[in-house]
């Protein structure tokens, strides 16, 4: 079946426009417009994320060479280089943050629940923040070290879809523990992270609070053993206890008991010493909670590898905001293709099929299921079969 408008449209056709309106009236995005909206703005940078435009020269070509196709996306022609980087200079960056959210409820309608292996029914989330290197040349602003410039990607990452459901961009010197104290987790939920979160205080004030976390131990804690708990013969739990922090500052600062797990890492030959409040799951439970934080590390590779968040089109602050932005809600869109699809997609299939195929005249929703459908269009061309048959066996 083939489509009266692009898949690319059919994707923007996931943004409620009505929303989108009332954020531009509240944010007052399109005063002094001039012609160009920030709807316009927005495809225009949605754009340069899926088709993988370089510069503003490429966003500009590339939707200069799809004329008479940009009507179905809300344009009435391309953007100039000029205009487009005004734009991206001057408008808020907050209208791309509403539309990411606006497009998180959608994906959150759909996504499936955590993965079979977790049985219990807490919120699981994973936390961790990804650094963004910038040429201090280019990026005065974004100082970090003394020859080196760069921002942070402060996320929240939802085991139920691996979705994200809190972003914060930051500068390069923004210690990831002053993000984690103005986070409000749900009463209930548990938080996986890394050891670059290890502040006590904040232990103490989430058990306060309901919040369940997982880390790793501080190498240099000083600790004494309450209890010893029974450990299964089998699997690769090597010891589970209760613990008690004995250091002046940490008994001060999480006046609590807390559990240590100890499990061997056969694939990097290492004990691996785990920290949590939680008092009642499994050891082995505890392990693969930690072993799930994983999926955050994949979340920020996948991010950086197929889209545009490495090389930036513009040098302004609020222009590099834009851009990560548009690329959070590019992921987003891709997800909920994944969720909605009946084949097993591979992000890197999807990204490129996806950027090959912006402007066919298919039916998206019957492409993510049969992408190699082999129908010729006027305005589509023809897919070459066999070529992408073995792209997508890969």
């Amino acid at each position: 079946m083939n489509s009266t408008t692009s898949i690319f449209s059919q994707m923007l056709a996931l943004i409620d426009k009505g929303e989108f309106r009332k954020n531009v009236n509240e944010l007052k995005s399109d005063k002094y417009a001039k012609g160009f909206t920030s709807w316009e703005q927005f495809v225009s940078m949605l754009f340069c994320q899926l088709a993988n435009a370089k510069s503003l020269r490429e966003i500009s070509m590339g939707l200069q060479s799809c004329v008479g196709k940009l009507n179905h996306l809300g344009m009435d022609e391309a953007p100039k280089r000029s205009t487009l980087s005004y734009a991206n200079a001057n408008r808020p960056w907050e209208l791309f943050e509403r539309t990411f959210h606006t497009m998180l409820d959608v994906c959150r309608s759909s996504a499936p629940g955590k993965k079979i292996k977790f049985k219990f029914k807490s919120k699981l989330f994973s936390l961790d923040a990804t650094t963004i290197d910038l040429c201090l040349n280019l990026f005065p602003w974004a100082e970090f070290r003394q020859t080196k410039g760069a921002v942070k990607m402060h996320t929240l990452l939802d085991h139920e879809g691996y979705l994200p459901v809190y972003v914060n961009i930051t500068e390069g010197k923004r210690h990831e523990i002053n993000i984690a104290w103005e986070l409000s987790l749900p009463k209930g939920s548990i938080v996986a992270m890394d050891r670059g979160y290890n502040d006590y205080a904040l232990f103490h004030k989430w058990t306060l609070e309901g919040v369940q976390f997982v880390t790793r131990m501080k190498d240099n804690a000083v600790f004494e053993v309450v209890e010893d708990r029974n450990v299964p013969e089998k699997g690769n739990v090597l010891s589970d206890q209760i613990i008690s922090l004995t250091s002046a500052n940490a008994r001060k600062d999480c006046p609590i008991e807390l559990r240590l797990v100890r499990v061997w890492d056969e694939e990097n030959q290492v004990v691996i010493e785990l920290l949590t409040n939680n008092m009642r799951f499994a050891a082995s439970t505890i392990a693969a909670i930690y072993k799930d934080r994983w999926e955050i590390e994949i979340f920020f590779k996948t991010i950086k590898q197929y889209l545009k968040i490495k090389t930036f089109v513009g040098t302004t602050a609020n222009a590099l905001r834009i851009q990560i932005w548009t690329a959070l809600i590019a992921i987003l869109m891709l997800k909920y293709l994944k969720f909605k699809s009946r084949l097993a997609w591979s992000m890197s299939n999807l990204v490129a099929l996806v950027r090959w195929n912006l402007f066919s005249y298919r039916d998206l929703w019957a492409w993510i299921d049969n992408p190699f459908e082999h129908k010729a269009s006027p305005e589509g061309g023809v897919l070459f079969q066999p070529y992408l048959d073995s792209i997508f066996a890969k």
